[in-house]
């Protein structure tokens, strides 16, 4: 038979059934790691920033006199004939054969560099949002590194080697190119040749559109970008073949290592992302301030409910209440 609870005494309420113990929610990893993309106009910020820093880098970090470019191109050089890979002087000579395509090389070499890898750019901000971050991350970390390159390791290009048989196309055809005036030589430090980043970030516009896109053309267009890139930096004599080999691996290398930070990050690292948001959200007074268990959402403490002067009645016995804010168990 049913047991039925007694009845409470006249004048007093039944007490209310304990509340079931609520279990902390602990938030996937996955969820901690969708960022989203950030604001346009800090990207922007970030972009111009950072390029104005490369350029103005690759500008100051140019050693005094030319020598070492010079005795650095002849260890390139040397070693390239040693494996049997030294193919630039061939190239060159097969391009200037054919004087519109090598104007057409000058021109995608003063431009593409710029113009694809910044349109790679938008279109992953707009199109595919969750591998912005480090898709982005992991270019300029590749830039980044490869400044020491560029400082430890100056080198002068083949097109400066006329003792080799190389030809600038540019000069030889007077055409438009990156290096067409004299102040646009001045303007930059043309001996910062290994590692081409012009390879690197060819390889990297490439390998995104082959694994993001989804229309074929686009996928096609990221193989065939960066074979044409590498094929005029060879042939314009602007690079060697290990300036390219170094560039995409650079390239290769970062990206492996900035996707591990945003999709393989411990976590640790989660926990400290989640309390830095916290504590920005926290003092920016957007909430109340609360307690974050490691590895768990915020646990936000109840705001302060103000109550009016007068008397409580709480249990049967009288309690003063001061005009303010209250709170059970203070």
């Amino acid at each position: 038979m049913a047991q039925i609870a007694p009845p409470a005494p006249r004048g007093q309420t039944a007490p209310a059934p304990p509340a079931p113990a609520r279990r902390a929610v602990r938030v996937p990893a996955a969820k901690l790691r969708k960022l989203g993309v950030p604001p346009v106009w800090r990207e922007l910020l970030l972009i111009a920033i950072f390029y104005a820093a490369y350029m103005l880098t690759r500008m100051i970090l140019v050693q005094d006199g030319t020598a070492p470019a010079f005795a650095h191109a002849d260890q390139i050089l040397a070693a390239e004939r040693a494996m049997g890979i030294d193919v630039e002087l061939g190239l060159n000579q097969m391009l200037l054969q054919v004087p519109w395509l090598a104007r057409t090389a000058n021109i995608f070499y003063a431009t593409a560099h710029f113009a694809v890898t910044l349109g790679v750019v938008v279109w992953l901000y707009r199109r595919r949002p969750d591998d912005y971050r480090w898709a982005r991350t992991g270019i300029m970390i590749a830039t980044g590194v490869a400044l020491l390159g560029f400082w430890l390791y100056p080198l002068a290009p083949p097109r400066f080697l006329h003792s080799e048989g190389f030809v600038d196309p540019v000069t030889a055809l007077h055409s438009l190119g990156l290096y067409a005036s004299d102040a646009s030589g001045t303007l930059t430090n043309q001996y910062a040749a290994m590692p081409s980043m012009h390879a690197g970030w060819a390889m990297w516009c490439g390998f995104l559109l082959m694994r993001l896109a989804v229309r074929r053309w686009a996928k096609v267009l990221g193989l065939i970008y960066p074979a044409t890139t590498v094929f005029v930096i060879l042939s314009t004599a602007n690079h060697y073949i290990l300036d390219a080999v170094a560039g995409i691996a650079l390239i290769g290398a970062a990206m492996g290592l900035s996707w591990l930070l945003y999709h393989r990050c411990p976590q640790a690292l989660l926990d400290l992302r989640a309390r830095t948001a916290a504590t920005a959200v926290q003092a920016a007074g957007r909430i109340p301030l609360g307690r974050l268990t490691p590895g768990r959402s915020p646990v936000v403490r109840p705001p302060l409910v103000p109550a009016p002067l007068g008397r409580r009645r709480t249990g049967g016995n009288d309690s003063p209440v001061v005009g303010g804010a209250t709170e059970s168990g203070i």
